[in-house]
This record gives C-alpha cells, sequence and structure tokens, in this order.
C-alpha cells in the first residue's frame, strides 16, 4: 500500500461539515485514513478578499497510483459540489496532494510533492503535527525544518483537536 499525504481545506459552507464529508468520501473510494491532525483556521492565501479557510492534514493508504488518486480526489471535489470558477477562489473543498511515498512526479496536470507546500503555513503546521520527521524527497529536509524556514506569515489558528 502507498502512504499519501493529503491537505484538505475549504471556506465555503458548514466547512467543519464539509471537512468530515470529505474525509468519509476519501476513505471510501481512496483508501483508509490512517491519521489526521487537528482542523486549524486561517485567511485566505492569494486572493484574500474571501473568508477563513480550514484545513487538515491527512495521511491515507491506498493501492490507487498517482493518476488514479488525483481523479479519484477530483471526483470526490466535483461531488461536494467543488466549482473551479477563479484561480484561489472560494470553495466547499479543495484536496492537495502534498506527497505520495517518496515520489517526484512532473505531469501536466500532477505535481507532487506539492510545488508550494515549504510556502505555506497552512499546510505545514498540519503535516508536521502528524509527520514531523517526514523528510521532503526535492529539498532532503524534515517537514519540521521547512515549517522553521518558512517565511509565511499567516496566522494558522488551532480550531479543533478532533473532527
Amino acid at each position: 500500500m502507498n502512504k499519501v499525504f493529503l491537505l484538505i481545506g475549504g471556506n465555503m459552507g458548514d466547512r467543519l461539515q464539509n471537512l468530515h464529508q470529505a474525509i468519509a468520501l476519501l476513505s471510501a473510494t481512496c483508501g483508509p485514513v490512517i491519521q489526521q491532525s487537528a482542523v486549524y483556521e486561517t485567511a485566505a492565501w492569494g486572493k484574500t478578499d474571501q473568508a477563513a479557510f480550514l484545513n487538515q492534514a491527512l495521511l491515507l493508504t491506498t493501492a490507487l497510483t498517482p493518476q488514479e488518486l488525483i481523479t479519484t480526489i477530483l471526483s470526490v471535489e466535483e461531488k461536494m459540489g467543488r466549482l473551479r470558477m477563479e484561480k484561489n477562489g472560494p470553495r466547499v473543498i479543495d484536496i492537495d496532494i502534498i506527497f505520495y511515498n517518496d515520489l517526484v512526479i512532473h505531469e501536466p496536470h500532477l505535481t507532487i510533492p506539492h510545488p508550494q507546500l515549504q510556502n505555506r503555513r497552512f499546510v505545514l503546521i498540519p503535516l508536521v503535527e502528524i509527520a514531523p520527521a517526514y523528510v521532503h524527497p526535492i529539498f532532503n529536509k524534515t517537514v519540521t525544518a521547512l515549517l522553521e524556514e518558512c517565511k509565511d506569515d499567516l496566522e494558522v489558528k488551532l480550531i479543533t483537536t478532533h473532527t
């Protein structure tokens, strides 16, 4: 089985319920979620004139290939009502593949590891919570070290320790 780290988040509707629904759908379609971080709230990144996001890191195991996984994730987002109308715009749910084992993939519609994770505290803080010693396969640094070096100044506020 493959180990996959995901970041889920959203800023529309019942944000916490949307995270619960995403976890249930991911478990049913991709593989069991074996670890999950607390839920954190962060102001929107990139396009700032919108509601704050709730975010959570997940570790799941899957038999799916990276390409099958991204296709399945996109269908989960669509099933939950995600509309891709503007880059970095508001969304019911956003599911990003952060790491897939230690693979490095650069394809037109799939980049692993996530190319911006080292620049985003809202990704690194929940990720460090569940996998502090995980080593980024390109930078050869732990996610803890990446968090210590991160220049992002957005506040990441703990909302709940369990979902």
